[in-house]
């Protein structure tokens, strides 16, 4: 297939700056390396005198300069580089070459010499790097191993090389009369701290870039040498006639068949879309407002997506024999599970709400005032608020000693087995057959006043210790659905189950495992008229309050007037401070009101995975179960925040009122607690007798979105922002010190002092 023009544009960009660092080195390293052989003590020396070898300046100048492209190339999405971080890494390059460029004595000290072939040598493995990445269509292992080791290991040793000769560029332009008076005499004090502010913000900068470097090179790493997937197994993407399991044109037909129900054109849009990765959004906003037409179009588009999903997904069993996922659920499985039991040692649950908050446990009165500010601070919707403050004022919806709660995923993060078992809730846990994952539940249960009933390979009494007890625990939610299914049918015959799909999985094994605890959801719901829970994603397309559409549209109006927001809107040319608050979707029924919360580089992979949780959430509703389906807030979780942007993000993000963003035991508590609200509460949206204009509205109500309903901009477009907003305050010490500096020199140079 011919490559694009952005591809193309791409290539020809990338092997013009490598050849143009390459020729800078052809220029330079003969002489400093023959001066190194010859006569070592004069290295100093030779390195001074590289900036004006002949067709060094002028190739540095053009070569340097041209990186501010980059700067757009991230702004139009030519890439996926970081606006910010782009511009801030490619604008301390263009500071240093403005000081040597306009100063001769920067020019001739041994720093330029040393920062010019620092730069040469990172670039040039750089760029050939993206050349190979292009070309290959594979920048983590198609690309020569020899350009990935230099792309990933140099930096190590020229990045602080590179540094240094940039420091001693600034430091001797702040010295030379001829760049201190390059725009008269009166700016000369003007000129020196704006040059010595450069080395005052490299002391934190320098560590940070080195870091995020090292940690980009163990991901590399890791990638590269990945071990190969093992045979297919289990619940699988289907394979192609190449022999490859790709997850776009999966997504493509299930989120086509879903629209097609309603609008066979607009699912034709979708086959189409060259560009899935970057462009589904769209057709995300195009089927939900298609839903909104009408409750039978909602239920419509979500029925046909599953139906899509079971016959286009594949099983493979144990022998290698391969179905679709359709024809494995439809038949019982041959393998049984034994079943394991646990009763808690602890004395009896306490019958009351408490939530852990910055340091404090809240309950009765204190938390109802905590949720009324929440409320008015607009972190959570007021349905939300009430759900919470319902169970405060009625304890008895704490007492689960006879309730039975099915976690697919009991040891997720963000799922509610801690705060169950400390109400002394009976468990039915469900997660990987990982012995340190058994270890962790069962001392849990254990030290509890509730209990833990789960899958096993063999008699629970057949175990003599703890070490074989954890290792014969668990079940593959992947490999083993059928049988998962099967197990849980039989089980506890007469019980009510609340069924919790907290499972999770990166990229497309996050559709996988939804896939296959929606197949549980299903026959659960329909067989044993179980009741559903879902922690839904801040970071999705939901239906929302007229109310929090006005909140979202006040907050616009005051946050599109403050300086920091017009630059950066300006600078990212709309790309970032979107406004969030979107047109209504007038229909038959009324108006509806939806947010956009979707982040692109989550990927259609996650879109989808949600969006199944979504359909089977109205699906169930509509035969009668009742659906617990809330927006939990976003929660620094460690999987999150060991990402070091998404960490730098998160701290900038309660810049934005309302944003705030929970602490893990504060998610699981709250969301738990709206949990039982929707159990017991017959009001609750969750309860199919509750009356709603459109299926959809479920997701409406009970949402402790942490802010991003109600904020002026959509959630996508603030992270480059939170992140600068993040190293503004880290440095806010050093620009407060310059500022007040700068504001001294001024008024001594317009004669005020």
């Amino acid at each position: 297939m011919a490559p694009s023009l952005t591809a193309t544009y791409l290539l020809l960009y990338n092997s013009a700056c490598c050849i143009g660092w390459a020729w800078i080195l052809a220029l330079s390293v003969p002489t400093v390396f023959s001066t190194i052989i010859s006569s070592p003590l004069e290295i100093g020396n030779v390195l001074a005198s590289v900036y004006n070898i002949d067709g060094v300046a002028k190739t540095l100048i053009m070569v340097q300069s041209a990186a501010l492209l980059e700067i757009v190339h991230a702004c139009v999405g030519f890439v996926r580089s970081p606006i910010i971080v782009t511009a801030m890494q490619v604008g301390s390059r263009i500071v240093a070459l403005y000081a040597i460029t306009h100063s001769p004595e920067s020019q001739v000290q041994f720093g330029a010499g040393l920062m010019i072939l620092s730069w040469s040598m990172v670039e040039v493995p750089r760029y050939l790097f993206y050349v190979f990445a292009l070309i290959t269509g594979d920048a983590t292992k198609k690309t020569p191993f020899i350009v990935f080791w230099l792309r990933y290991s140099l930096f190590g040793v020229l990045y602080p090389t590179g540094i240094t000769g940039e420091l001693t560029v600034f430091l001797a332009a702040a010295k030379d009369p001829v760049f201190l008076n390059a725009y008269g005499e009166q700016f000369a004090s003007l000129m020196y701290y704006y040059i010595m502010f450069f080395p005052v913000i490299y002391i934190p900068g320098s560590p940070v870039m080195i870091l995020n470097m090292i940690a980009n090179r163990k991901n590399a790493f890791k990638k590269r040498f990945a071990r190969p997937p093992p045979p297919p197994r289990g619940l699988v993407f289907p394979q192609t006639p190449k022999g490859d399991r790709p997850s776009t044109p999966i997504g493509k037909l299930i989120i086509s068949a879903a629209i097609r129900a309603v609008n066979p054109d607009m699912a034709q849009k979708v086959l189409k879309e060259r560009n899935w990765r970057f462009g589904y959004v769209k057709h995300w906003i195009n089927m939900v407002d298609e839903q909104c037409k009408s409750p039978e179009a909602a239920l419509a588009v979500a029925e046909a997506g599953l139906k899509e999903a079971y016959e286009v997904f594949e099983f493979v069993d144990s022998n290698g024999k391969s179905s679709t996922f359709k024809e494995a659920m439809a038949a019982k499985s041959s393998d049984k599970f034994y079943t394991g039991h646990v009763k808690g040692q602890a004395s009896s649950a306490k019958k009351q709400l408490e939530i852990p908050y910055k340091g404090k446990i809240l309950s009765g009165d204190a938390l109802k005032q905590q949720v009324d500010k929440w409320v008015e601070y607009g972190t959570i919707e007021p349905s939300a608020g009430e759900a919470i403050k319902g169970c405060v004022d009625n304890p008895g919806w704490m007492d689960l000693s006879n309730r039975h709660f099915v976690l697919l995923g009991a040891g997720s993060a963000m799922g509610p087995f801690l705060v169950l078992m400390a109400l002394g809730a009976n468990v039915i846990a469900i997660d990987l057959d990982r012995p340190q994952i058994w270890k962790r539940l069962l001392n849990i249960a254990k030290n509890s006043p509730g209990s833990m009933t789960f899958p096993m390979k063999v008699e629970q009494t057949s175990c003599t210790n703890d070490e074989e007890l954890h290792a014969a625990s668990g079940c593959n939610l992947f490999t083993q659905t059928p049988q998962i299914r099967d197990w849980l049918i039989d089980l506890y015959p007469g019980e009510q189950f609340v069924v919790g799909s907290y499972a999770y999985l990166n990229g497309a094994l996050h559709v996988q495992v939804s896939l296959a605890m929606d197949a549980i959801c299903r026959d659960l719901s329909e067989k044993r008229k179980a009741s559903l829970a879902y922690l839904c994603t801040p970071t999705d397309l939901h239906l929302v309050t007229k109310e929090a559409h006005e909140a979202s549209l006040e907050h616009y109006k005051v946050y599109s007037k403050k300086l920091f927001c017009i630059i950066i809107s300006m600078f990212s040319r709309g790309k970032c401070l979107r406004k969030n608050a979107r047109r209504p979707t007038s229909t038959e029924g009324g108006e509806f009101y939806t947010v956009n919360g979707i982040s692109v580089a989550q990927g259609p992979n996650y879109a989808l995975a949600k969006r199944m949780q979504h359909w089977r959430a109205i699906i169930a509703r509509s035969k009668g179960s009742i659906v617990s389906s809330n927006i939990a807030p976003a929660t620094s979780t460690v999987s999150v925040t060991q990402n070091r942007t998404f960490a730098w993000a998160y701290e900038g993000m309660p810049y934005f009122k309302p944003y705030e963003i929970s602490a893990p035991e504060t998610s699981n508590a709250v969301m738990s607690a709206i949990l039982f609200s929707d159990l017991n509460d017959p009001k609750s949206a969750g309860n199919p007798q509750t009356k709603l204009d459109n299926p959809n509205e479920i997701f409406k109500y009970g949402s402790f979105n942490g802010g991003c309903w109600r904020c002026a901009y959509e959630v996508d477009s603030i992270g480059e922002a939170s992140v600068l907003i993040y190293f503004f305050r880290q440095a806010k010490p050093y620009i407060g010190i310059a500022a007040a500096l700068a504001a001294a020199i001024s008024a001594k140079a317009f004669g005020f002092l």
